[in-house]
């Protein structure tokens, strides 16, 4: 240590320790919030917390694209599912049809992310996604149907945590179907939350003296599980005798249960807002399993905590994201498309400004959240957990989805409210509130998580100060606590200079529009990383507390990290034509950001102390990031959207169009055929029908027939509706 450390530690770090100390005021992490913090890893929002982030970096990380056995599978088996299953029917009967069933299992869809050594496909988080993001363009039963068994339970639980015993038993079963798995997490008292889980297990020996666990268990929302074989279950395990010699609080433990226990109850079903995917309560009272049916047998033991953590960490980036992209996609493919079929007073819904407003901000969006999603795909598959940038994905993509949705309804009006087999949005609509609630409720993801753990993850010194003080590592405290004050001066110092210079003074290796927009996100960064601190300071302990701010601060993060992906995707695929989307994108991103610093500055502090806050809130008016989107760029991707077939393909890329019987081919049908007959459409318009010649008024009269089949809207017959 040296002198001038001693003298710090002495006189000013010493008291300052104590006063921490007493006070907590710095923020305390459990037991368990250490676990979960530990289970993910810090990506690039550890670049985007620092005030300085290397963009270089940034976009060296990978691209991912589908491997050949990926797209095989894709253009065959994920085609044949989609064209096999009936949206409409699947409703009405509330049940998939045995052929998909039989289907899912014999291509083995159930076991995507099991290795080919385990008789799965063995696909990257990306294939796995692609996969997922066309079934739910189709039917969102469906893509929830395979979408469960590929994300957290059984399966990744076991092939990341299984004895090889368990792994070489259940893995192929659960590959090809022979197994249907569930997941039972989510409690009455606990929701989500694994750290307040009831369900219990005590250990116990039976008559022949062999060691058992007698499960008691509550579970509600648990998808499949009315139909599952085999149990996931999450419980805490007790030993009151201390059989095991390990205490009688063995912490939170996973196992397999066989669905045919005595003891469980898989009679009754959940209705999902009428959406049929298979939805359940799971009630266990008094069921036996063994040691062996622990999910790492013994070494598993209180390791179920652990566990969940690092399978959520990575999962709320692959499972959501992929319904809900494909979703948004599914939205803008029908809302562009059908704009150009459906006319009022004589021309294209299209056309009008108001109409091509919303499709403009929905294509932004689109373009947006694929590029997001990819980039967050890319990351998972070379090994990072970037646990914040999927809590990001969760939340983002599902609230898209959510409003894209709406969006595209109120182009389409009577027709999106109207049930029937016609209707492209009607079910995608009711299950968009579904996923809001999934793996934590969204208000819940962006209030606690986003900014909450992302403070303490990524920034570079708080965790390390905390820790410290916990271990009364009064060394390791100063070396952190000075290395943090640095930081703040020169964040603080950097913002000013980005603020007084609108970002210019950042040196960029990029050209043309994204060289500025590298700049204003250098900007936002170094102010985020800066007012972080401050609100740390301020509040201490307090900030785990205040969640609207803590939510705000969220947004920005979030805004931040979708930009950086967008600019990759840019970069890796970008086209002249596509500046317009990544413009409104950005624009909107930055305009979302300086909303985000205001609600800030306004609730940071009281009292005096609010006086400088409400200054610089007065000064960021004044010179925000953001601007106002023309109108313009709106229309012009309305437009593109509208009438450049390739365009709309590759912004809704991955969507299932179907042969010539499907309402999605005819709708595009419809559309190439009226952009295709415009002259004789504006001519009869103008001139009269008789004024066309035999070959145009056959032309008109064709186009005229395919347009009102596609704004034909469903009816039944009384004895219909009633049944």
């Amino acid at each position: 240590m040296s002198f001038l450390q001693d003298t710090r530690i002495k006189f000013i770090t010493n008291p300052l320790f104590k006063m921490l100390k007493s006070k907590g005021l710095l923020p305390k992490i459990s037991d368990t919030e250490k676990t979960a913090l530990r289970a993910g890893g810090v990506w690039i929002e550890g670049e985007l917390f620092s005030g300085k982030p290397d963009f270089t970096k940034i976009f060296s990380n990978p691209y991912p694209t589908l491997s050949l056995e990926e797209q095989a599978f894709l253009d065959n088996e994920v085609e044949a599912l989609c064209a096999m299953t009936n949206d409409w029917d699947v409703f009405q009967k509330r049940e998939l049809p045995k052929k998909v069933w039989k289907f899912i299992k014999e291509r083995r869809f159930l076991g995507m992310i099991i290795p080919k050594e385990y008789g799965g496909l063995g696909f990257s988080a990306y294939g796995h996604s692609c996969v997922i993001e066309k079934l739910a363009t189709r039917s969102q039963v469906l893509a929830i149907t395979v979408m469960v068994p590929n994300s957290l339970g059984p399966a990744e639980l076991l092939h990341n945590y299984g004895l090889e015993k368990q792994k070489e038993y259940f893995l192929p079963r659960l590959a090809d179907g022979r197994e249907i798995p569930c997941f039972a997490l989510t409690e009455p008292e606990a929701g989500s939350d694994a750290a307040s889980i009831q369900s219990y297990g005590e250990i116990f020996k039976d008559d022949d003296g062999e060691v058992k666990i007698k499960l008691q268990f509550e579970k509600r929302y648990i998808t499949l599980s009315a139909i599952s074989t085999l149990i996931g279950l999450a419980f805490v395990l007790k030993d009151p005798k201390n059989i095991l010699g390990r205490g009688k609080e063995l912490g939170i433990t996973c196992a397999l249960v066989n669905a045919k226990s005595e003891g469980v109850d898989q009679s009754r079903r959940h209705d999902p807002l009428g959406v049929p995917f298979v939805n359940a309560p799971l009630i266990g009272k008094d069921v036996i399993i063994s040691i062996e049916d622990i999910i790492g047998g013994d070494s598993g033991i209180g390791e179920g905590w652990k566990m969940l953590m690092e399978s959520l960490a990575v999962g709320r980036g692959i499972s959501l994201p992929s319904t809900s992209t494909g979703g948004t996609k599914l939205a803008t493919m029908v809302a562009s498309t059908y704009s150009v079929v459906r006319y009022q007073f004589g021309i294209s819904i299209g056309k009008f400004e108001g109409i091509a407003e919303v499709l403009g901000r929905m294509g932004a969006d689109t373009y947006l959240l694929d590029a997001s999603k990819t980039f967050t795909l890319g990351a998972i598959d070379s090994g990072a957990k970037p646990a914040v940038a999927n809590a990001i994905m969760k939340y983002q993509s599902t609230e898209k989805f959510r409003k894209n949705i709406l969006d595209a309804m109120d182009i389409q009006g009577g027709g999106a409210i109207s049930k029937g087999p016609k209707n492209l949005l009607a079910h995608a609509y009711f299950g968009s509130p579904v996923a809001i609630t999934v793996e934590g409720a969204n208000i819940m993801t962006r209030t606690l998580i986003l900014f909450g753990q992302g403070m303490i993850r990524c920034h570079p010194y708080a965790y390390n100060e905390i820790e410290a003080l916990e271990n009364e590592d009064i060394k390791a405290f100063d070396s952190a606590l000075f290395a943090h004050i640095a930081h703040v001066f020169r964040n603080g110092f950097r913002a000013s200079m980005l603020f007084f210079s609108r970002g210019y003074l950042h040196r960029t290796k990029g050209q043309g529009e994204t060289r500025r927009y590298e700049q204003k996100l250098s900007w936002a960064s170094a102010k985020f990383a800066f007012l972080s601190d401050v609100a740390l300071g301020l509040m201490g302990a307090d900030l785990k507390r205040r969640e609207s701010v803590s939510g705000r601060f969220g947004d920005v993060l979030a805004q931040m990290y979708m930009m950086s992906a967008t600019l990759k995707r840019f970069q890796m695929e970008g086209k002249k034509e596509d500046e317009v989307f990544l413009r409104v994108a950005l624009e909107d991103g930055f305009n979302k950001i300086d909303h985000a610093f205001l609600g800030i500055y306004q609730n940071l502090a009281s009292g005096v102390l609010a006086y400088p806050f409400t200054l610089l809130s007065y000064f960021s008016r004044l010179n925000p990031m953001g601007s106002v989107i023309k109108d313009r760029d709106l229309h012009e991707i309305a437009k593109l959207l509208g009438t450049d077939l390739a365009m709309r393909e590759r912004i809704c890329n991955n969507v299932y169009i179907g042969g010539k019987n499907e309402k999605m081919y005819q709708l595009i049908e419809a559309a190439l055929a009226l952009n295709d007959a415009k002259e004789i459409i504006n001519k009869e318009k103008v001139e009269g029908i008789e004024a066309l010649s035999k070959e145009e008024a056959t032309q008109f009269k064709r186009v005229r027939k395919l347009q009102r089949k596609m704004i034909a809207v469903d009816s039944f017959t009384k004895e219909e509706y009633f049944r």
